[in-house]
């Protein structure tokens, strides 16, 4: 999956983050809304929040990836 870099508002670990009560009630509410991706049928281990400047739609994109991986390759885009 590739998802444009501008669009990124966040990359989450899933182990550290799902503790809130936050955290999980906005992943539910992006489930029942139908906003979640998941990218691969792996052990997840993050999440990437994105927001679609042209539709003003939030996805999530559950990913095996860890939050570092995603994040030094998002990095590493950016800096081309």
């Amino acid at each position: 999956m590739v998802v444009n870099v501008n669009d990124i508002v966040g990359i989450f670990d899933i182990d550290n983050t799902t503790i809130s009560k936050h955290t999980k009630n906005y992943l539910a509410q992006r489930t029942a809304d139908n906003q979640i991706v998941n990218v691969s049928m792996e052990l997840p281990k993050s999440f990437v929040v994105c927001n679609n400047k042209k539709s003003g739609k939030n996805i999530v994109y559950i990913s095996q990836l860890s939050s570092k991986t995603l994040f030094n390759r998002r990095n590493f885009l950016k800096n081309i």
